[in-house]
This record gives structure tokens, C-alpha cells and sequence, in this order.
């Protein structure tokens, strides 16, 4: 099965109208940061939160009055579901959406305030897939792949097309792959509107599945990753297949890759990305030798984060840059001693945010206590100016 430029063209039309256009902006701290010209478009901008209204939109347009009237079932880890649970409703077409265990709370319930039946099963995409599967065969329901199908894979290449009529003179677009529906659809877009532009797919470490294929391994993937919306075991084939001849390369990037650049947008472009959302910003953090003067589209193409998990990645990123950290202090155990530390902390400007006052260590004497003192600085700078000062009046310091 194949998709063409024509399909992506017929797909915009379908749609239009009844998803948003979201916005393309050029960013220049980014651009600072990195070294490449960077420009955003803000898929996060959607009504529910991600890229996935075009495909999923377009798709349930194409079903015939008896399968609008039977019902739809699909697998996600929440984009897609909610995609097609807005939609639905809308067109009037039941939703039942089959989610992995450990899909963020605020992707559940989003599903579901769209009037879709959501069914938790599977510890991962797999085995959500075969309850779905199951499902469409017990309840004769129309199955949509949330990406190994030509029509999703058509709504999503409309992205592109709009981002390239708000910034034409991109020299790469950077495109994260799950499933491979994205950057699929986007890439037979791109390069039909401009033939040379380099197209770049970024992968989750724990997940790589498409960079695997390509080599023709077998995928090593598990394991929890904030970029969930992107951890397939398996790129579809549908997708692969399109997009593995118009891709330069796929960049995989870790954890911490991921963590800074959800951080980055949300400090830097006062933006919510998730995990996947933010790959092509992390992408461009950890490789930006290869993008260095280039003209760079990303596509941030989901903030559907759970409130706690931008919360922990936000705290830890403040803990990299050593702006929260924990001075872990040896003195004696009697009265005073807290206030006195604090005043050297609080003379150096350190905002003291939580204390542990430890009397149970048996490496601490019966007659002392061990204190962790968490503070709030401005940088690395100040996080060693204060704990020198510490050191200047005597306090031994086991971290700092």
C-alpha cells in the first residue's frame, strides 16, 4: 500500500476546517542555544494536545456509513486515542480505545472527557494492539492503526505542507518516529514541495525500532521512557516502507536528551512539550554539530505530559545545573546548630527549600547529627560560593 503527494494534497482538503492550524514560529533562543536556525511549529497548539487530529480525522472521513455506524477501535498510549475519541464524537462514530498500563493520567482522562470507551490492557503498545485486535473481531469494529495506515499516514503529511507554506526556506525538518506515521507522511510532503530537504528521525534509546529495521536487527526495546508516545517495539510497516528512502538519517537520543529539551520548552519557549513532543529539540541538543548554521524544523508534536512528570523533569533539570542542591552536613546535635547554617546559606542568598535532619546514622557520632539541607541557587557558581562558605565555618560537608 502506498501513499503519493496527491493523497496528502486530498487529505488537507478533507480536513480542512475542522482541525486547527497550528502555529510556525522562528525561535531565537533556541537558535542561540544550538547554533542552527531553528523554527517551531506548535502541534502541541492542537485541541487535543498532538499531531495526531490530521490522520486520525482523515481516516474516520473515509469510513462508509456501516463502519461509522459499528464503531472504531484502536491501540494508543493516548495521542491517537484522543485524536479519535474528539473526532468521533463529532462525526458521531463510537470510540473504544484499548491504552497500556502506565499511560499518564492525563491522557486517560482526556480520552475519555471526549466520549470514547477506554479499556486498560496490556503492560505495553503490544499487548494493547492484541486486546484491540480481539476486540474488532469480537465486537466488529473498524480497527485504525494509530500509524500502519495509508490514511493516517496521508492526515499526518498535511503537517508538513503547512509547515513548509510558513517557512519555506528549511534546510531539514527533525520528526520524532513511534509507529513511523509522522515522519512517513511528512517526508513524502517535504520532499514533493522541496526535493532537497534532508528529513531527520529521532528515536527514543529504549525504542529503536525503525533505526533496528534499517540494519535489519532485531529491536532491543523496554523499558519506561518519558517519550511513551514514541516507545514502539515495532515501526509499522506501512510506514517504514514510505519513509525509509526519504530519511537521511535517525538520530537516537536518551533520557536526559529528553528531560532537557521538555525543560528547554517550557523555560525557554514558555511551551508545554511531552516526551516525544520535545524529541526533535533533544535530537537537536545532543547532535548539534550536524546541524550547525542549518535551517531546522521541528515539529513539537505533543504536550500531553502528566502535571507530576513536568513537575519531577522541571526539578531535575534544576538539579543538573546544580540550582537545587543538597548540601549534606556533619555537626553536633544541639541547639543552634540548624539556624546557624541557615544564616550562612541565607547570607550568600541560598533559598532553603526542605531539611532532613538525620539522628540514626551509625556514621554519624551518638552526640551528632547529619543534615541535609536542600537550597535553591542561581548556578553552579553560586552552588559552590556557599558551600565553601560552609566549609569557612567549620561545618564538614559529606556533598555540596
Amino acid at each position: 500500500m502506498t501513499v503519493v503527494f496527491a493523497d496528502i494534497q486530498a487529505a488537507q482538503a478533507r480536513i480542512a476546517g475542522q482541525v486547527d492550524r497550528t502555529p510556525v514560529r522562528h525561535s531565537r533562543r533556541l537558535s542561540q542555544l544550538t547554533g542552527a536556525e531553528v523554527w517551531v511549529k506548535y502541534d502541541n497548539l492542537h485541541f487535543t494536545g498532538s499531531f495526531k487530529e490530521r490522520g486520525a480525522l482523515n481516516r474516520l472521513l473515509s469510513l462508509t456509513p456501516d463502519e461509522m455506524k459499528r464503531g472504531v477501535v484502536a491501540a494508543s498510549a493516548g495521542n491517537h486515542a484522543q485524536a479519535l475519541a474528539y473526532h468521533g464524537g463529532r462525526l458521531g462514530v463510537p470510540v473504544t480505545i484499548v491504552m497500556p498500563e502506565g499511560t499518564p493520567f492525563t491522557k486517560i482522562d482526556g480520552t475519555r472527557s471526549h466520549g470514547a470507551t477506554v479499556v486498560i490492557k496490556g503492560a505495553d503498545f503490544t499487548g494493547s494492539t492484541e486486546e484491540a485486535h480481539r476486540l474488532r473481531d469480537e465486537e466488529e469494529f473498524v480497527f485504525i492503526s494509530a500509524f500502519d495506515d495509508a490514511g493516517i499516514v496521508a492526515g499526518q503529511g498535511v503537517c508538513a505542507i503547512e509547515f513548509l507554506e510558513d517557512a519555506p526556506d528549511l534546510d531539514a525538518l527533525i520528526i520524532p518516529i513511534g509507529g513511523g506515521g509522522l515522519i512517513a507522511g511528512c517526508s513524502i510532503a517535504a520532499r514533493a514541495i522541496k526535493p532537497d530537504i534532508r528529513i531527520f528521525g529521532v528515536e527514543a534509546a529504549m525504542y529503536p525500532s525503525f533505526s533496528a529495521r534499517r540494519k535489519g536487527e532485531t529491536p532491543k526495546c523496554g523499558g519506561a521512557t518519558i517519550a511513551e508516545g514514541i516507545a514502539i517495539k515495532a515501526v509499522g510497516d506501512i510506514p517504514f516502507a514510505l519513509a525509509d528512502p526519504l530519511v537521511e538519517d535517525v538520530l537516537v537520543v536518551d533520557e536526559e536528551d529528553f528531560e532537557k529539551a521538555v525543560a528547554l520548552f517550557t523555560t525557554l519557549e514558555k511551551t508545554v512539550a511531552e516526551g516525544a513532543g520535545a524529541g526533535g529539540l533533544a535530537a537537536l541538543l545532543r547532535y548539534p554539530e550536524k546541524f550547525k548554521g542549518m535551517k531546522v524544523g521541528l515539529v513539537l508534536c505533543g504536550g500531553n505530559i502528566d502535571p507530576r512528570m513536568l513537575a519531577v523533569v522541571l526539578n531535575r533539570e534544576m538539579v543538573r545545573e546544580r540550582r537545587l542542591i543538597v548540601y549534606r552536613i556533619l555537626g553536633d546535635d544541639r541547639p543552634g546548630m540548624l539556624s546557624a547554617m541557615a544564616a550562612v546559606i541565607g547570607g550568600l542568598g541560598g533559598n532553603i527549600i526542605d531539611v532532613v535532619h538525620n539522628r540514626l546514622a551509625l556514621d554519624v557520632p551518638a552526640k551528632g547529627a547529619e543534615f541535609d539541607i536542600m537550597v535553591e541557587t542561581r548556578d553552579s557558581a553560586h552552588s559552590d560560593a556557599i558551600g565553601q562558605a560552609l566549609k569557612d565555618q567549620g561545618y564538614a560537608l559529606r556533598m555540596g
